[in-house]
């Protein structure tokens, strides 16, 4: 595969692209708390191939305080023991909403999250997963490599 970006995200289709901006921030910004947003952030991207998204978001929990060996564990949460359970239900949910239409996100499973998270945090997650689902689609069609040296302030 080239590292060679096909087109611009940054030059093209600008109202899009802010409002996928705004998207993401107002995800950062709710009731989920900004480090477990970036965890989702990470699981998914991981998930998807998206190495742009990947170096991004470790590079952010990073910079929040977090430890780089809890964060090296994060494609193997079920068996790190770094993870609270409110991250790992977390982590389950947003694999499950991933991954539909092929699994299933079912009431037994809708249980388990809400254990841990409140009908508007559920919806949160659900809006999570949509933003850097969206990241990761663009990213990984329009073939936006992953900088060796990441921008100022990225």
């Amino acid at each position: 595969m080239s590292h060679t970006a096909r087109i611009s995200v940054i030059k093209h289709a600008p109202a899009n692209l802010k409002a996928l901006m705004n998207l993401s921030a107002s995800v950062k910004q709710s009731s989920l708390g900004e480090r477990l947003v970036e965890l989702v952030n990470l699981r998914i991207s991981q998930i998807n191939g998206c190495g742009f998204c990947v170096d991004m978001h470790w590079r952010d929990l990073i910079r929040q305080g977090a430890d780089a060996r809890h964060l090296n564990t994060v494609a193997a949460w079920r068996e790190s023991p770094f993870f609270t359970e409110r991250e790992r239900a977390a982590l389950r949910w947003v694999e499950i909403v991933n991954a539909q239409p092929h699994a299933d996100a079912s009431d037994d499973e809708f249980a388990r999250v809400r254990e841990h998270f409140s009908e508007t945090e559920v919806v949160e997650l659900g809006y999570a997963v949509a933003a850097i689902k969206a990241w990761n689609m663009l990213n990984l069609s329009l073939r936006n490599p992953v900088p060796e040296v990441p921008a100022p302030g990225f």
